[in-house]
């Protein structure tokens, strides 16, 4: 499903919300329940938009995660990623196209194609799920909480000129966010206006 035209190197994000990437990584908590982690960046401010940690993780949860942040931020014109099973549900692909975003998959085999996904939770795992034991569910999210936070807000960024990256992002051009008219939150895109 995926080729090398799509890796971050030959499509590279040229502004605030073009590309998103994503991805997952495993970890366990202290009695050995598996915990698995969720990841979405912008690759041109480098926030991460969202860090999302539960026992499994869903197209459908995935969708959710989607949902809010189009609604609070508008939707991007791209999302790469690799070919994992969640990613390419034809759940995702069916809410992809009707929010009119193009999906990125890189080649399989090649997460380097998925370079700022990679670069992210690279660091995550040697500064905290090494050196971190989480108890339960609940401390590795409040834990996902405090990284978010410290990664947009108090980490400099050598790529952004050693700003943080909400400190970048904030001085980008405003993305126009979507407008939708939800009456209860849902995981249809369907109300989300297309571009």
């Amino acid at each position: 499903m995926g080729h090398s035209g799509n890796s971050c190197v030959r499509r590279r994000a040229k502004y605030k919300d073009h590309v998103w990437c994503w991805d997952f990584i495993h970890d366990r908590t202290a009695s050995g329940k598996p915990l698995k982690w969720l990841a979405i960046t912008d690759e041109y401010t480098r926030e991460c938009l969202a860090l999302e940690v539960d026992r499994s993780i869903t197209a459908d949860k995935i969708v959710d995660v989607l949902v809010n942040l189009f609604i609070s931020r508008g939707v991007p014109k791209h999302i790469r990623s690799d070919n994992g099973p969640e990613f390419i549900a034809k759940e995702i692909r069916k809410h992809a196209e009707h929010a009119g975003l193009e999906m990125l998959y890189v080649e399989p085999g090649a997460p380097w194609e998925n370079g700022f996904a990679e670069s992210f939770f690279s660091r995550l795992r040697d500064e905290l799920l090494n050196c971190e034991e989480f108890e339960n569910l609940a401390e590795a999210r409040w834990f996902a909480g405090r990284r978010l936070q410290e990664h947009n807000e108090e980490r400099p960024h050598s790529s952004l000129n050693y700003q943080t990256p909400g400190a970048f992002a904030a001085g980008c051009a405003a993305s126009a966010p979507a407008t939708p008219t939800l009456k209860q939150h849902s995981r249809s895109l369907e109300a989300l206006p297309l571009p």
